[in-house]
């Protein structure tokens, strides 16, 4: 029997979920402001947002829907830049459409986590934005991933796989509308928003929609990452995101990215590059979330 809507649970990450909606059935929304895609990115996306998530690179960074935006060739190892969370990733494909990227298993990676050893969900939330940090390299874990950036929207879009490679999902990520570098390696830059919306690979055409870590953007208000005017234009994201993808079903989720398969040049993981950008990027740290 299926769970009934309103349901909670914990994620694969260990954050927690509500069962929100499900695909073709309409959408409930999240946020009652009525703030467009506009103004709410317009308040997430200011220069002050806080120092530990800054890019160093961003200031060079061009919007992904500009002119005058890098593109990247199919097999080019790039990097997936989250402030302080750095990924790498080798492209599928890059057109005026959006960016689609795979990340093999294996594939390195920078993070931060509590100086203190913990992992970051074993920190309780309200601490989690207020206690120190550092940086450390590590690698992408279980089946790759097929990555997809959407030109100029505040989103990405993950899709997940089993073991044996069957679909497990897709994963829409709120983040700041993706700017882009180019270099060597090249890639793009973002700024993840917390919340997000989970889409199960059961019951094709009323798949299950959960709202992922809704109390930690509670608590990220609560510790000073966001205001509260600003936590409401992430659940605004969500709906735009609800409504303009999920609900319609459009692009990219219905293009096939859940089962593609890479060959096995595409496979191989992927490096960090060995320059005096990323040897900055590994001595990152802070007192808090807010610093560093």
């Amino acid at each position: 029997m299926r769970l009934p809507i309103g349901s909670t649970d914990v994620s694969a990450s260990g954050g927690n979920a509500e069962l929100i909606g499900r695909c073709g059935s309409g959408w409930k929304r999240i946020s009652d402001s009525g703030m467009t895609l506009a103004a709410a990115i317009a308040l997430l996306d200011t220069g002050n947002h806080d120092g530990a998530h800054v890019d160093f690179v961003r200031q060079d960074a061009v919007p992904s829907a500009s002119v005058d935006s890098p593109r990247f060739a199919p097999g080019e190892g790039i990097l997936w830049r989250y402030g302080r969370y750095i990924e790498t990733a080798r492209v599928i494909r890059d057109d005026a459409r959006g960016l689609v990227v795979w990340i093999p298993s294996g594939s390195a990676r920078l993070e931060s986590v509590p100086a203190d050893g913990r992992r970051t969900r074993d920190v309780p939330l309200e601490e989690r934005f207020s206690v120190p940090w550092v940086t450390r390299e590590s690698t992408w874990t279980g089946p790759g991933v097929v990555r997809v950036a959407p030109t100029g929207r505040p989103w990405s879009v993950w899709f997940f796989r089993q073991i044996d490679g069957t679909p497990a999902g897709a994963y829409v990520n709120l983040e700041l509308p993706h700017r882009r570098v180019a270099g060597d390696p090249g890639g793009i830059v973002s700024r993840d928003l917390v919340l997000d919306l989970w889409i199960d690979a059961e019951h094709p055409g009323s798949e299950d929609i959960w709202l992922k870590d809704a109390d930690e953007l509670v608590a990220a208000v609560e510790q000073g990452r966001f205001t509260a005017e600003q936590a409401e234009a992430v659940r605004s994201l969500a709906d735009h995101a609800g409504q303009e993808l999920v609900a319609s079903g459009g692009w990219p989720l219905d293009e096939g990215w859940d089962v593609w398969a890479p060959d096995a040049a595409m496979d191989v993981p992927v490096a960090l590059p060995v320059n005096a950008d990323m040897d900055a990027a590994r001595l990152r740290s802070g007192r808090t979330s807010l610093e560093g």
